[in-house]
C-alpha cells in the first residue's frame, strides 16, 4: 500500500469489508475491531481489513453509530481542499447536465450520492440552503462553502447567501448543536421568504421555517406527471404542504382541485401560492387531518376522480415500519374506496425504510380490500438532482406510483 500521508488506522470486520468493497460508504461502530486510543473527532482516518488491506479513507464521527463515512478509496489522496473542490465540481456539473434549465432551482449536493457524506445543498435561485449532518463536514464547512461559492461564481451564478438549516435532531447524534440562520462567512440577502419557479409555477418558499430546506425539490418531475393526466378531473390533493401537486393539477387543466393539509400555516401558504399564480378560480383549500377526512369523504360519496397521496415519512427507522405499513394502507385503501372505477391515484412514500417491495405489497393489499385492481401508468423515483448511488441503498428513498383503478 503506497501512501504519501499517514492517517490513524481503523481495522474493520469482514462484514464491513464486504460492504465497502461493494461500494457502500459507512462503517458502523460495532464493525470496528481495532482503533487508535485517541483520535480527534471529525478527523480523516484510514480503514483497513483484518489482513491490512486498504479499504478507504473517511471522516470519523466519535458520537455516532455510523462511526466512519468514507470519502474515497485512493490511498495516495490527501483529501484536502483540492479533493473537496473536485467533488463539488463533479456534483455541479452533473446537475447542470441532468437538470438543464431546472439548474436554477434544484439540489446541488446530495450527501453520500455525491461522495460528500452528511452534506445537503439546495439552490433556490441565488440563495443556497444547506444542512450538515456529519461532524467531519461541519468542521470543514468554511472551506467547503468557500469552494462551492467559488465554483458557482465561475459558472456565472451569483450567491446571495447561504442559509443553514441545521435544526434536525440527527445533529445531536453527531455531537453537534442544532440551529438555523445565515452563514456569516459570506454576505447575504435579508429575506428568508424566497420566490421560485418550478414547472412554470411560482412559489413562495420559507427557507427558515418550511419543512426540510423549505421545499420538496425531489418531486419536481412527479408533479409534472400528475399535471399531464389532470385535465378535466376533480382532484383531491392530500398532504398538500405548499400546494405543489394541487397547482400542477390545476395548471394541467383540472376541473377542480381540493388541497388538504393538517397544518393551518401550510394551507395558508398553499392558498397564497395559488393566488400568486392565478389558479384560485378552480381550487379550494381545507385544513384537516387526512386520516379523518378520507373516511368521511367515503361515507359521503365524495365526487373526486383523481386522488393524490403525498404523505410525510411515516417511518424514520426499521423499528416503526409495521406502524408505517398500517398508515400507508389506511390512506390508500380509503382513496381506492372513494374513487370510481376508471379513477386515478397518485401515491408515494418518501421513507427509505419503507422499501419498494414492501410499499407495493401494501398497495396491493389495499386494492384487494377495496375490491379494485390497479392499472400501472408509471412507477417513478426522486428527481435526478437527488441521485441514487446504487451501492448505497439509503440514497434510494422516494417511491411514486400513478395508477388507474379498474
Amino acid at each position: 500500500m503506497k501512501k504519501e500521508r499517514s492517517f490513524p488506522i481503523y481495522v474493520v470486520n469482514e462484514k464491513a469489508e464486504d460492504l465497502l468493497r461493494r461500494g457502500h460508504v459507512w462503517v458502523y461502530c460495532d464493525q470496528i475491531c481495532q482503533s487508535p486510543e485517541k483520535c480527534e473527532n471529525g478527523s480523516l482516518v484510514d480503514v483497513v481489513s483484518k489482513k491490512g488491506a486498504y479499504l478507504g479513507t473517511g471522516l470519523l464521527s466519535e458520537n455516532s453509530k455510523i462511526r466512519i463515512r468514507l470519502l474515497g478509496q485512493d490511498a495516495n489522496e490527501s483529501f484536502g481542499e483540492a479533493f473537496f473542490m473536485r467533488r463539488l465540481k463533479y456534483a455541479l456539473e452533473y446537475r447542470k447536465t441532468v437538470m438543464g434549465s431546472d439548474f436554477e432551482c434544484c439540489r446541488l449536493v446530495f450527501g453520500e450520492a455525491d461522495g460528500l457524506p452528511g452534506l445537503t445543498v439546495d439552490r433556490y435561485g441565488s440563495v443556497l440552503v444547506t444542512q450538515v449532518l456529519s461532524y467531519g463536514i461541519e468542521i470543514r464547512k468554511e472551506m467547503i462553502f468557500g469552494c462551492l461559492v467559488s465554483l458557482l461564481e465561475g459558472m456565472g451564478v451569483k450567491v446571495d447567501g447561504i442559509f443553514e438549516r441545521n435544526d434536525v435532531a440527527l445533529r445531536e447524534l453527531e455531537g453537534l448543536l442544532q440551529g438555523k440562520g445565515w452563514y456569516e462567512g459570506i454576505s447575504h440577502t435579508d429575506s428568508k421568504i424566497l420566490e421560485i419557479i418550478e414547472n412554470g409555477i411560482k412559489y413562495k418558499v420559507d427557507i427558515e421555517n418550511g419543512q426540510k430546506t423549505g421545499f420538496f425539490l425531489d418531486q419536481k418531475y412527479n408533479r409534472l406527471a400528475v399535471s399531464k393526466i389532470a385535465a378535466g378531473k376533480r382532484v383531491l390533493d392530500c398532504f398538500t404542504h405548499t400546494g405543489s401537486f394541487a397547482m400542477n393539477a390545476a395548471k394541467g387543466g383540472a376541473a377542480h382541485v381540493t388541497a388538504v393539509d393538517v397544518s393551518e400555516s401550510a394551507v395558508k401558504l398553499a392558498r397564497e401560492n395559488a393566488e400568486m399564480n392565478g389558479l384560485c378560480g378552480n381550487m379550494d383549500f381545507v385544513c384537516a387531518d387526512v386520516f379523518d377526512l378520507l373516511p368521511e369523504l367515503c361515507t359521503n360519496h365524495a365526487n373526486y376522480d383523481f386522488v393524490i397521496l403525498d404523505p410525510p415519512a411515516f417511518t424514520k427507522s426499521r423499528k416503526s415500519v409495521l406502524g408505517a405499513e398500517r398508515g400507508y394502507k389506511e390512506i390508500n385503501y380509503r382513496a381506492m374506496r372513494m374513487l370510481p372505477r376508471g379513477g386515478y391515484l397518485a401515491t408515494c412514500s418518501c421513507s427509505h425504510f419503507m422499501e419498494n417491495e414492501m410499499f407495493v405489497k401494501v398497495l396491493m393489499s389495499a386494492a384487494s380490500d377495496a375490491g379494485v385492481r390497479l392499472k400501472l401508468i408509471e412507477a417513478r423515483r426522486q428527481s435526478p438532482d437527488h441521485p441514487t448511488l446504487m451501492s448505497v441503498p439509503e440514497t434510494d428513498y422516494l417511491k411514486f406510483y400513478l395508477f388507474q383503478l379498474v
